[in-house]
This record gives structure tokens, C-alpha cells and sequence, in this order.
């Protein structure tokens, strides 16, 4: 909420200060826990004058629209000015608006952002109407230049503005004046506030890590929660503390889960051995004992939040030594995941299916797979998970351990989320591979199913991330194989659970209307298209690879999309696509015209030009090169044959006139485009390519 309020703050002052006419060099608004500062530097002394110009009726209209514009300007009837007009004289008003004083300005704008001051939370205190964050205790406005400071003038709800405000709330509690924003920053330092938040923040990490490092330890970054403490000090003082020793057997995920979440704690980890062995805490106060009772106290609370999650591992840990792990899982089957789909355990039941058939062509076990499927969700069950929904996959790993699995399908547990966004990591493991394939798939094909599709900025079941996670583990591991061969099974299953009453027998093409195979591919596509856009591929190289078979193969589609996008960078790349482009257009003119097709193989006995026999030659010599590449997938050697077609292709524009007078010779010419047409299109859609 600091970030924000400050960020409305600038934004709301400004913007009102420009609309009065009043501009500025510079601003920047800072913030801690108890106050919202802004700085504006540059700021003009007064609003400068204006004057306006305004059109009225015409001379001689009846007096009640002279009177009407009289009263909304202001002026009398004498102070008007006639000007010849298109139809006539009418009546002209100069209106003078004189320039108002910056500090008038700065109260009007003021009030007006803190009364509509946008928190998303906010109270009502005492017998006033304002409505803060807190109660509002003080209010500093000054305006300072090489003159001096003047206080501007006003004041809400009974607190008026001044040029005093307050140091730390216990270490310097007493009002200072301040002279302007130097003076202001630099007294409050001296009274124990860090005004910049990146100061305070970077105060903290680097009195942290040192502290660690005087230790043989390491802090464990923490972006998010280095942010958080920062916003809850005014004055950061780093203090270290210890773990006790029966709490160090938790894994380092629940003792750093548990610290974060509860007590704002930054971890503190033995490089050696992997282990959280202690802590950081951050106080707001330099105390007399250095800190000791503050530690005191934190550990003490520290260790009642991990005598709850030791007691939630025991627990799941006897609960697996009793039943197993697949025995955690079975309570899933109570456990709804959609009212159309079913169960969790059903759709435990479906990955596992999905997972063993994408098993082979990732090289995985396929029965390791399917086992991985049966387990990887049994951590929703366990203690851990319902106190520290954070770490579901985390602790399906540990458990998988526990129960004497194999480290592939303890990997598994946590690695078939991933990845979770954009930055995050890829999992390289075959199982898991299999697995996360399997999990993303039938969250798709289900939702699709029972068309619960995203809709513009909507997508409340995260399909989008989802089909984001398949495009990535495709492209990520090389994975050779039709989506189209996951999906149709996957959507099979997925219609089974939404409609069990339906016979499955049928072809996918006599299933319900709600589902389209060829709809979640295309999604998939766009998907895929928003991807490779942020990779530098355009938009239109991309439509030309997916117009061509195989389209859902994601690394072939991606393989040529590549090598044409290289392709095209080059000289001989964009003359051939203007080559090829003349050629189609002039064909495909011909064959409207004509009402024919010029598909018919030509004759270079037929030629007349040099220039045709050259085309004849350099598109034997491309299609023998090219045909082969193609099987073998190396688009690059297929484009850099199809470059030797360039040369040839422009001389013959150049040399020949492809609609002859005689009738034999045009069509021989025309079938000549279509065989330029057609190697052209064995590569990519060039049609589809802009340019």
C-alpha cells in the first residue's frame, strides 16, 4: 500500500498543480510506515495569466441570448466587441484571467487529494469525515525558494497545515521545523528516519548478509519480503538470531515458509550443508541491550510457530509410514476439483492415463510415470500443505522420499507445476516431463470440455499460464510429437467425466458442439505466437509456418519459424519473397481471369529467352536440394536452396513478358509461376509474410 499511496500521491498533486497552470522541473514521492512525502522541484511562483477568447450571438439576436452570454462571462453589454462575421456582426467577450499564487494553488490541490486520497482501505476517526489509512496526525506544506520557506495556509478536519513534523516515535519524538526537502530528509535522519525505502532496504540486506558472512552463513534472497520489511521500519536495525536445535531437522522449505509467512524472518543458511540454521529479524528501535531482549522475545514466538509445523511433519510423517503415500492421496477422492469434472482423484485418474501415453515419446518409464501421476497431489492432503499451501509439490517430494520412492518421481512432485510463469524454470526430467505434459493437457482439454474457455482479460482458471507451461516443456525439451495425439485422448477423457452418459465411440467429430480440438489448438497457437513474438519472431513469419501440416508439432512449427525468420534477414531472403510475390500475384490474376488452374508441369521446350531456360534449370537444381532437406527437417538448407532461386527469378521478370500474344507460350509461362509457386510454398506460406 506504500508504493501505491505514494505513487497516487505524485500523480494526483501533479496532475492538479498542471491543470491550474502551475508546471514543474521534477517530482518524487517517498514513503515508511508512518508518513507519505512529496517533493516537487521547479515549481512556477503563481500561475501565469490567460486570456480567452469567446464567441457570442450575432448582433441584433434577441436580448435574451445577448443577457445569457453576458451572465456567463461576467461583462456588460459595453464591454463587448462587434467583429464582422461570415453572415453579420457578432458580439466577441475578452475574458482576462489573472495568474493565482502558487501557495493558493498547492492548498486547493491538496485538499482536494487528501479527502479523494484513493486507499483501498480506510477509517473515519474522532467527529470528522475524513477518511485515511490511519488517523492523520500532521500535515508539513511548504513552499521554499532562495527567499526562504512559507507555509501554505489550510488545513482539513482540524489539522492545519505547518512546517513541523516528527522524528522516530520513540528515539526522537520531539516536532522539528523544517526549511524545505534537503533539510527536511537530512533532520529526520538525524532523528532516526530512513525516508528513501530502497535506502532502508538496502540498509537491511546489506547489515544482514554481513552479519551472516561474519557467521559462515548466507541469507536466503528474498525479494518480496525484503520489500515488506523495509515498508515496516523507519529505522532498520538487522539483529541475528538462533534456531533451536529441534526445530533443524524440518526441511529448509517449512523453516523458511514458516518464518517468512508468520514472523517477517529472513532465513539464514549453512552453505555447507544446505540447512536454515538461523535468522534475521528486523527491529524498529536501537535498543539498550543491543537487541537482546527483542531476540529473546522473537525466539521465543519462533519457537511456538515451529512446534506447529514439526508437529504437522510428524504427523504426515507417520500417516505415510501407516498408510503410504498413495494412501495420503486417497482422501482426494473426496475432494471436488470442479462440479463437471469430477473429483480430485478423478482427475489424479486422467493425468495418470495422459501421463503413461506421453511417457514413451519423452523417454520416461512409462510405469514410473504412472506412478508419479498417483502421487504427485497426495501432498494436498497431508497437515503441511492445508497450514502452508505454498509448498503443495514441495512437500509431495519429501514425502515421496519418506515413503521410499525414487528420486525421478520425488522430482516429479514438485516439478509437474513448473513451470509457473515465464520466468520460471523448465523441468528437464523425463517423468517430470511426462508428468507436468499430462497435468497442463487435461487442465486444457478439461475446461474446454465443459466450455469454461478464457474470455478477454478473464481466465479465472489460469489457462492461459497453462498453455504457456505446454509450449515451454515442448520447446524446452525438444519434444517431437502431435499435440493433436495428447490431446484427443485427453479430451476424451474429459468428456467422460463432464458427460458419462455419453458414448465415447463416437468420433470426436460427433461429440458435442462445445468441444473443438481444433479451437484449444489454435489457442495454443496464439499462445505460442505471444511466446515467439517475445523471442523476436514476427507475427507474420509465424502465421506462414503455421499454415503449413504439422502445425502441432510445437518444435517443427518452431524449428522453421526460426530458420525462415533468419531467412528473411537477408538480401537474398526479402528479393526472393518480391520475386515470389510477383509471381503469385501475376498467376493467380491469370487463373481468375481464366477460370483454370496452371498446375500443369511446363515445357522448356517451349522457352524463347534464355532467362526461362535459366528458371527451368535453377528450379531443378532447387527442388533436388530442397525435397531431401524438407524430409530431414533442415529448413536452413532448404532456404538457403531456395536462395539460388533469386537470381534466376528476377532475371526472368526482367527479360520476359509472361502474358505472350501467343496463347501457348503464356500458358507454359503461367504453369512456370505455379512450379516457382509451388517449391516456394513447400517451405513456408510466403503469402502470409508481409513486405
Amino acid at each position: 500500500m506504500q508504493l501505491r499511496a505514494a505513487e497516487d500521491l505524485k500523480k494526483l498533486v501533479t496532475n492538479g498543480l498542471v491543470e491550474a497552470g502551475l508546471t514543474y522541473a521534477d517530482a518524487g514521492a517517498l514513503s515508511t510506515p508512518r508518513r507519505l512525502t512529496l517533493s516537487v522541484q521547479g515549481l512556477l511562483a503563481a500561475s501565469p495569466a490567460q486570456a480567452e477568447e469567446r464567441k457570442g450571438p450575432k448582433v441584433g439576436a434577441p436580448d435574451a441570448a445577448v443577457e445569457g452570454f453576458l451572465r456567463s462571462t461576467g461583462l456588460t453589454r459595453d464591454q463587448l466587441e462587434m467583429r464582422d462575421d461570415k453572415k453579420g456582426q457578432v458580439y466577441f467577450a475578452l475574458l482576462q484571467k489573472p495568474g493565482r499564487p502558487a501557495a493558493e494553488i498547492v492548498a486547493e490541490v491538496l485538499e482536494t487529494t487528501i479527502r479523494n486520497f484513493p486507499w483501498p482501505k480506510s477509517m473515519r476517526w474522532g467527529a470528522g469525515n475524513l477518511r485515511w489509512v490511519r488517523p492523520l496526525q500532521s500535515i508539513l506544506c511548504i513552499l521554499s525558494d532562495e527567499g526562504g520557506a512559507q507555509v501554505v495556509p489550510f488545513s482539513i478536519d482540524g489539522i492545519t497545515a505547518g512546517n513541523t513534523t516528527r522524528g522516530h516515535r520513540f528515539m526522537a519524538p520531539d516536532a522539528f521545523a523544517v526549511t524545505g526537502f534537503d533539510d527536511y530528509a537530512a533532520k529526520l535522519k538525524r532523528a532516526h528516519v530512513v525516508l528513501d525505502p530502497a535506502e532502508r532496504a538496502a540498509h537491511v540486506w546489506a547489515d544482514a548478509t554481513a552479519q551472516a558472512f561474519a557467521l559462515g552463513l548466507e541469507v536466503v534472497e528474498d525479494a518480496g519480503l525484503l520489500a515488506e520489511v523495509a515498508g515496516l521500519v523507519e529505522w532498520p536495525v538487522v539483529l541475528i538470531g538462533q534456531i533451536d536445535a529441534r526445530f533443524l531437522d524440518l526441511p529448509a522449505e517449512v523453516l523458511q515458509t514458516s518464518m517468512r509467512e508468520h514472523q517477517k524472518f529472513f532465513s539464514v543458511r549453512d552453505p555447507k550443508s544446505g540447512q536454515i540454521v538461523r535468522f534475521v529479524t528486523v527491529a524498529n528501535i536501537e535498543a539498550a541491550d543491543a537487541g537482546a531482549t527483542i531476540l529473546a522475545g522473537n525466539q521465543k514466538v519462533l519457537a511456538a510457530r515451529l512446534s506447529d509445523a514439526k508437529f504437522f511433519w510428524d504427523n504426515d510423517l507417520r500417516a505415510i509410514a501407516d498408510k503410504g503415500i498413495e494412501g495420503m492421496a486417497a482422501g482426494l477422492a473426496d475432494v471436488t476439483f470442479h462440479n463437471k469434472l469430477g473429483s480430485q482423484k478423478d482427475r489424479i485418474d486422467r493425468i495418470c492415463a495422459l501421463a503413461g501415453e506421453i511417457a514413451p515419446q519423452v523417454d520416461a518409464d512409462v510405469e514410473e510415470a504412472k506412478l508419479a501421476a498417483r502421487v504427485v497431489k497426495a501432498d494436498l492432503q497431508s497437515a503441511m500443505v492445508g497450514e502452508f499451501p505454498d509448498l503443495q509439490g514441495v512437500m509431495g517430494g519429501y514425502y515421496a522420499r519418506a515413503a521410499g520412492l525414487s528420486d525421478a518421481v520425488a522430482a516429479a512432485c514438485k516439478g509437474h507445476y513448473q513451470p509457473l510463469g515465464p520466468s520460471d524454470d523448465v523441468p528437464n526430467d523425463p517423468v517430470t516431463i511426462a508428468v507436468a505434459l499430462a497435468d497442463k493437457i487435461d487442465t486444457l482439454t478439461g475446461f474446454w470440455a465443459i466450455n469454461q474457455k478464457p474470455t478477454g482479460s478473464k481466465d479465472p482458471y489460469a489457462l492461459r499460464r497453462a498453455a504457456l507451461g505446454v509450449i515451454r516443456l515442448v520447446l524446452g525439451n525438444g519434444v517431437r510429437y502431435s499435440l493433436l495425439n495428447y490431446i484427443e485422448p485427453a479430451m476424451r477423457r474429459a468428456m467422460a467425466a463432464s458427460a458419462p452418459e455419453r458414448d465415447l465411440s463416437l468420433s470426436l467429430k460427433e461429440l458435442d458442439d462445445r468441444v473443438s480440438i481444433v479451437n484449444l489448438i489454435d489457442f495454443l497457437h496464439d499462445r505460442l505466437k505471444v511466446y515467439l513474438r517475445d523471442q523476436g519472431i514476427r507475427h507474420d513469419v509465424i502465421d506462414a509456418c503455421l499454415a503449413m501440416p504439422g502445425n502441432d508439432d510445437l518444435t517443427l512449427l518452431v524449428k522453421r519459424a526460426e530458420a525462415l525468420a533468419a531467412f528473411l534477414k537477408t538480401d537474398d531472403g526479402t528479393n526472393l519473397l518480391q520475386g515470389f510475390k510477383r509471381a503469385n500475384n501475376i498467376l493467380s490474376q491469370a487463373e481468375a481471369k481464366d477460370g483454370v488452374e496452371y498446375s500443369f508441369g511446363p515445357d522448356p521446350k517451349l522457352t524463347e529467352d534464355p532467362a526461362e531456360n535459366a528458371v527451368f534449370a535453377a528450379l531443378d537444381a532447387a527442388e533436388e536440394a530442397i525435397t531431401p532437406a524438407m524430409q530431414a527437417e533442415d529448413f536452413g538448407a532448404a532456404m538457403r536452396a531456395m536462395a539460388a532461386l533469386r537470381g534466376p527469378i528476377d532475371g526472368f521478370f526482367e527479360a520476359v513478358q509472361v502474358n505472350s500474344e501467343n496463347p501457348i507460350i503464356r500458358r507454359n509461362r503461367l504453369n512456370l509461376l505455379h512450379r516457382i509457386r509451388a517449391i516456394c510454398l513447400q517451405v513456408a506460406d510466403l503469402t502470409r509474410v508481409e513486405g
